[in-house]
Formats: C-alpha cells, sequence, structure tokens
C-alpha cells in the first residue's frame, strides 16, 4: 500500500486529496466468491442512490428460501415476483437475461475471473442489461482489479472536475489526468468518490 500511495502522490492534486482523507479504509467486498450475486445486485443498483438499491436487494432476496439463490432458481421466478419487490420491468429482464447466459453456458463466471480487465468487460457487456460501467464497478468492487477507471461514472468525473477544473464532460481530458495514476487507478478512484463528501 506504502508503493502505491506514493506513486499516487506523485500528482500534487491527488496528494492533496490522500493527506486529508487519510490511509485508505476502503475494505474489499470480496464478492467474487459468488460473482453472480454481485452482478445481480450491481445491475438492481443501477441508477439508483444506495437506500431504495439496498432495500429492493434485501426483498429480492427474501424471496428465496437459501441465502443466495442459483440463476436456474433465479429463473424459475415468476417476473411478476421481481416487480414485486420494487424492480422495474427492465431489471427483472436484465436478472433473467444474465441467469438464462449463465445457465445456459454461454456465459462462464469462472472463467471471466481469469480473464484481463478489458476481456472482462467484453464477456459482460454481451449480457443485455450490463453496460460497461456495471462491468467496470464488478472489476473494482467485485474482483479487486487495481488499475480500473470509469469514465462513464459521473462522481468520478465530478470529483475530477473540481478537483483539476476541467469540464466534467471532457472525457479525454479526464482520461489523460488518470493515465498518471496507472497502475492503481482504483485506488485512485476510491480517493475521488470519497473528495465528494469532503
Amino acid at each position: 500500500m506504502r508503493k502505491t500511495l506514493a506513486h499516487l502522490k506523485k500528482d500534487p492534486v491527488l496528494r492533496k486529496v490522500i493527506e486529508k482523507i487519510g490511509k485508505p479504509d476502503f475494505v474489499s467486498s470480496h464478492a467474487d466468491e459468488n460473482l453472480y450475486v454481485s452482478i445481480v445486485e450491481n445491475i438492481i443498483g443501477q441508477q439508483l442512490s444506495s437506500g431504495p438499491a439496498n432495500m429492493i436487494t434485501e426483498r429480492f432476496w427474501n424471496l428465496f428460501e437459501i441465502k443466495y439463490p442459483t440463476p436456474d432458481e433465479v429463473l424459475r421466478l415468476p417476473d411478476k415476483e421481481l416487480r414485486a419487490v420494487g424492480m422495474s420491468w427492465a431489471k427483472a429482464s436484465y436478472i433473467k437475461n444474465l441467469s438464462r447466459e449463465i445457465s445456459e453456458g454461454r456465459l462462464n463466471l469462472e472463467r471471466i475471473k481469469t480473464l484481463g480487465d478489458e476481456e472482462v468487460i467484453e464477456e459482460l457487456v454481451k449480457v443485455k442489461g450490463i453496460g460497461r460501467w456495471t462491468a467496470e464497478m464488478i472489476l473494482m468492487f467485485h474482483l479487486d482489479r487495481p488499475d480500473v477507471f470509469s469514465l462513464g461514472d459521473l462522481g468520478l468525473r465530478t470529483a475530477v472536475s473540481r478537483l483539476y477544473g476541467v469540464d466534467r464532460a471532457d472525457s479525454k481530458k479526464i482520461e489523460k489526468i488518470s493515465i498518471s495514476w496507472k497502475p492503481y487507478r482504483t485506488l485512485a478512484s476510491r480517493y475521488l468518490w470519497r473528495s465528494l463528501g469532503e
């Protein structure tokens, strides 16, 4: 960690953020032990704040007798029951799509874990309902990949805009700034998100 922080602190702007926030207490979810669960929860959380997302997620898992069901068990659940927990029709169909892809062998999550970052994204976005942003969050928070920066994340773009004085819509400039944080852009991202609350 010391080496990682030393590298990120070479950026004088990010160094001020790191020094203000202090030593990271960012905990890995280690949810890759059940990657299917992680992806389902990310789909549920798309475009929702944490409160409603957590509530719908809890209601969804409570539909099943075991803590976390298999894709086949999810496929057997009527769509109306998914809707009843507060999920949109679109998200219900996305979760069914994901479950079907896994059940029918087109998406192998154990293989996914062994792929490079861009390859993981390429595989996941083949599933309707999973976009690049969701795939990048899976990489960062569930596969613990160290060098991921999501240009599609509004929070990250907002943080970079505030700290570096660039237009948050200027993806090229933001990406250029992020390059200096390689190969530790995931940790840099966590600090940027945290900076929004400071």
